[in-house]
């Protein structure tokens, strides 16, 4: 199986698209699937504009909405992860994961899926640790607190993760698990990104989550993204398996933001199926998805692993394992007529989500956060003097990016990236 690995997409599919169907035919080959590590950025028409944390010079319609729309399909299938630059207006509709388009998927939060006998998972967003033990409270419309924190890595993903025990082939996350700069080439690195020195030194470039769930996981593939450079590293687990680090850039010209693997399968053709482990987790914890400002609650899971195990087998047997199928849930993006004003803007119950619920028998809770804020006084000033927004202020690595210097921030680098 051959899979191309894309770092940053930033929303440009149609580059993207066009640079591996160029490749296909130049090197005579044929990809079986591409894989996104974050910024993906799905945006079906302007509203989503409002969801996207990315500074105005940034916020552009770019080319998914093609896709969204019909006017074109993905030439090959399409997984993909949430970064920080995401409208997460919408890829909370697909919290579980789901068809964000024909032949695109979104692998959640957090999941695992399966791609003919491949298994991949995958995390998404960023981590920062004031947010980390947080519920997602988060509601839409976001404010211009939570349009940040909303792809702030939880706790509670991590430890959906943290269950699973069958082996993984690979692993995606947008930033990099903290600690991996001590198995690549470092020297060349900071060569390109000489400011990343302190926080390497300090042990804060990147994502502790995702050190531990490397660590778990040991996956044999694993990608990232974020940091905007390419970045390689073998990562010996002990005396036993060997897990292949590689981060790549954004869509540019001229930059590595592309890599074609091949991986050992069995033959074609290949589909989407879920995956019987990872439903069976999603059932066993999905009565306590924290919605508050508070943790999660383990101590009230009541459910078996095994019995959620036996239920969902049967589910699958029964139904078969093909995702539900993509439904379109707002018009999308016209050029040749801007959106109406009356659009709703509140959350939106997406029918494959529902529908992935009705099978395992879940109750539908992400629009149960009427009480999301369990703090009295300003909802804004408690989250501003409690977690430092201050100094969340996007960072841009990239010279020919800044507008201003105060933007380049190297001591943030590793939070926001655009």
């Amino acid at each position: 199986m051959k899979i191309a690995v894309e770092g940053c997409m930033h929303g440009d599919l149609d580059n993207v698209y066009a640079t591996l169907l160029h490749l296909q035919d130049v090197e005579k080959i044929k990809i079986d699937l591409l894989i996104c590590c974050g910024d993906f950025q799905a945006v079906r028409n302007e509203k989503d504009l409002e969801s996207l944390n990315v500074p105005p010079k940034y916020k552009s319609m770019n080319s998914f909405w093609k896709y969204y729309s019909g006017e074109k399909v993905a030439p090959f299938p399409t997984i993909f992860i949430g970064g920080n630059h995401e409208a997460s207006n919408y890829l909370w509709e697909l919290y579980y994961g789901g068809w964000a388009a024909p032949q695109i998927y979104f692998l959640g939060f957090a999941g695992v899926i399966k791609f003919g006998n491949i298994r991949i998972g995958g995390l998404s967003g960023i981590y920062k640790s004031h947010h980390y033990h947080s519920g997602h409270y988060e509601k839409v419309p976001y404010n211009e607190l939570d349009i940040r924190s909303i792809y702030h890595v939880r706790e509670y993903d991590i430890h959906k993760l943290m269950q699973v025990e069958e082996p993984i082939d690979i692993f995606l996350s947008h930033d990099w698990p903290v600690g991996i700069t001590d198995h690549g080439n470092l020297k060349s690195l900071l060569r390109q990104k000489p400011f990343f020195e302190q926080e390497i030194q300090e042990g804060t470039l990147g994502s502790k989550p995702a050190a531990e769930l490397l660590e778990k996981l040991r996956p044999s593939y694993w990608f990232s993204a974020h940091l905007h450079c390419k970045f390689a590293a073998l990562v010996q687990h002990g005396e036993g398996s060997v897990t292949k680090f590689l981060a790549l850039d954004k869509c540019l010209p001229g930059r590595n933001f592309l890599q074609v693997i091949e991986v050992e399968s069995e033959p074609g053709p290949y589909e989407l199926q879920y995956d019987e482990e990872w439903l069976a987790i999603m059932r066993k914890f999905n009565s306590i998805l924290p919605l508050t400002i508070r943790h999660a609650d383990y101590s009230n899971v009541q459910l078996d692993l095994q019995e959620c195990r036996h239920f969902v087998r049967n589910k699958l047997q029964s139904r078969g394992a093909k995702p539900f199928d993509f439904v379109r849930t707002v018009p999308c993006h016209d050029p040749r007529q801007p959106l109406a004003n009356g659009v709703f803007s509140g959350h939106c119950r997406n029918p494959q989500t529902e529908a992935l619920l009705q099978l395992l028998e879940l109750e539908y809770l992400l629009d149960n956060m009427s009480e999301s804020r369990e703090f009295s006084g300003s909802p804004a000033s408690f989250i501003s003097s409690s977690f430092g927004y201050g100094t969340e202020d996007i960072p841009i690595d990239d010279v020919d990016d800044i507008d201003e210097p105060k933007e380049a921030d190297a001591s943030e680098t590793e939070n926001e990236q655009i």
